[in-house]
């Protein structure tokens, strides 16, 4: 069975609840069981932190062991130098996900500092992005 890790940053718990012309109405929660559903033969991990350190400690835990890893590191993914080195220094391929269209929003929004240490980028396609992703890493692992 194929394990892969959902890893999502700050404020992403509140899916659902904040901003839901932005981000929707469903909660991460009800997102995950779907997506367990759909994807019955594969072992999907969910991680959800407001703490940088916390999901830079995530992505080590598992990126050595996953098959693959879905990061949406919220606001993090505009800031942060440590999380992009956390994933260079990891061998699982990490699928960076946005649930709005960064490039359609505020300006200090279009640019990511993980987008280069990752081995795709979704973005704007809303909460289907993250099975976009698990679908892309399941292929990845048919091409060895």
């Amino acid at each position: 069975m194929k394990h892969i890790e959902i890893i999502n940053g700050p404020n992403l718990n509140l899916t659902g609840i904040r901003e839901p012309e932005v981000y929707g109405h469903t909660t991460m929660e009800e997102m995950v069981t779907g997506l367990r559903e759909r994807f019955p033969e594969v072992e999907i991990g969910y991680y959800q932190s407001n703490i940088e350190g916390e999901i830079i400690d995530r992505l080590q835990a598992v990126g050595f062991s996953a098959d693959g890893i879905v990061l949406n590191a919220g606001g993090y993914s505009h800031t942060s130098v440590a999380i992009h080195d956390a994933i260079a220094a990891i061998s699982t391929p990490v699928i960076e996900v946005h649930i709005s269209n960064i490039y359609a929003r505020e300006e200090y929004r279009r640019h990511s500092l993980l987008s280069d240490a990752c081995r795709g980028v979704i973005c704007g396609l809303g909460l289907d992005g993250y099975r976009f992703a698990i679908e892309a890493l399941m292929s990845l692992g048919e091409e060895k």
